[in-house]
């Protein structure tokens, strides 16, 4: 709460910008945990999100123009954009959702009148910015400072949240057996716990006296290498191995298009991340929480057991993709044609409707092998249930036409079961 002038406690209704993200989610519970009211602002409204809640649908890909903000600022007195990219994806680039949206955005709070915004940007956004990502959240940061003088731009370092998609990368990382880093993992970081980000985020909007800027960071820098080794043992891992690779062999790949390699990623990682801890240990009135708390005994039991999931889904993926492929390879040819022939006419096909069936056949398999590897999402799924589909059709022609294979001693039929419990488990944890 904020000290009114009369000496009672000011409710605020903060609309947090990107609050289905990971720093967003949990500054509007801070919020709401500290008695104010947010607002949630998101791209795509699924649900109520629960009684009282209140949202309001935006999409920084496309609200250029203050005049896109000000009706979303009406009532609101204070305003937290958490809203940011890693990589550029069509209409969503660095400059449009970092720089372009942001201006307009803070030049609405200008006109509105909202004096008290929050700006999260990122620890490197300076002056020796090199990456694009850098450079527009640098811009972003400007726009704020030029339009709401009043407002303060919260630079964290890499933020840490159970539920975040870098964070899950990085236990991912470390759980396994070996870790394969760049340079070895020498580069020094300074994470920091997404539940102090955003208590310090509510802190700066309830003090008047707020600061430009200010590093969120962890109580100390430590190797990349050193971070993965504390949350591979709170994981209940032991010493973690690493592997080092150059970086400049990554970049080289990144070069040449590397899909899983940002070379200005690498670039900034190289630089380092980190910053004095002073500012943000005042801010909280206490010392940022170390890594060796990040997770509680039952947060590392839960991931143990989603990471392990990850990783065996997808070797299970690979399992189900190589036994179409396989499948197709012997029905092309590998397999004696005349032999396929033989079967196929035992459920009576002949003649051309026989090579018909055994070369579409193989095609569709071979189909699905691909698409298995390939896509993603909601096609993923559909390619799952056009499999369940086939799996039960050539049950049901074995079952009617050839009943002996049910008790064949190597029961090819009978490994169907298990075969459609994985592609049903697959589909069921593949996101829509």
């Amino acid at each position: 709460m904020t000290e009114g002038s009369g000496g009672e406690k000011t409710r605020l209704r903060v609309l947090v910008l990107g609050a289905d993200g990971l720093i967003g989610r949990a500054v509007c519970d801070a919020l709401q945990a500290a008695g104010h009211r947010p607002v949630r602002g998101i791209r795509h409204r699924q649900g109520s999100g629960g009684a009282g809640v209140d949202h309001v649908e935006m999409d920084f890909a496309h609200d250029v123009h203050p005049s896109d903000w000000l009706p979303r600022l009406k009532g609101i007195d204070a305003v937290v954009n958490a809203v940011g990219i890693f990589a550029e994806h069509g209409a969503q680039t660095f400059r449009r959702i970092h720089t372009q949206t942001p201006r307009a955005l803070f030049a609405a709070c200008r006109e509105a009148g909202v004096a008290r915004v929050v700006q999260i940007s990122a620890l490197g956004a300076d002056e020796h910015a090199g990456s694009r990502f850098h450079r527009s959240k640098r811009a972003g940061d400007a726009a704020l400072h030029a339009m709401v003088p009043s407002g303060t731009v919260l630079q964290p370092s890499l933020v840490f949240g159970p539920a975040g998609t870098s964070s899950r990368m990085l236990m991912l990382l470390a759980w396994l057996p070996l870790a394969v880093l760049p340079g070895g993992g020498r580069q020094r970081i300074q994470p920091i716990h997404v539940d102090d980000v955003a208590e310090l985020v509510v802190r700066l909007l309830e003090d008047d006296r707020r600061p430009e800027r200010l590093a969120a960071v962890g109580p100390q820098p430590l190797s990349l290498a050193r971070y993965l080794g504390l949350l591979r043992h709170a994981l209940g891992g032991r010493r973690l191995r690493v592997l080092g690779i150059p970086t400049t062999w990554l970049a080289r790949l990144g070069r040449l298009g590397g899909r899983w390699v940002d070379r200005e990623a690498l670039a900034t990682l190289d630089r380092g991340n980190t910053a004095d801890a002073e500012a943000a240990t005042h801010w909280l009135g206490r010392r940022p929480r170390p890594p060796r708390m990040f997770l509680s005994r039952a947060e590392a039991d839960d991931l143990r057991a989603l990471l392990a999931w990850r990783v065996w889904s997808l070797l299970g993926r690979i399992a189900v993709a190589l036994v179409w492929l396989v499948t197709a390879a012997l029905s092309l040819g590998l397999y004696p044609v005349a032999g396929s022939l033989a079967l196929l006419a035992r459920v009576g096909l002949h003649g051309a409707a026989a090579y018909a069936a055994l070369y579409g056949g193989a095609l569709l398999d071979l189909a699905l092998g691909i698409a298995t590897l390939a896509l993603r999402g909601r096609a993923l799924r559909l390619a799952y249930l056009a499999q369940v589909a086939l799996i039960l059709s050539y049950t049901a022609i074995i079952t009617v036409a050839l009943p002996a294979f049910w008790l064949h001693p190597f029961g090819p039929i009978l490994k169907n079961l298990p075969m459609l419990a994985l592609i049903g488990a697959l589909y069921a944890t593949e996101r829509r």
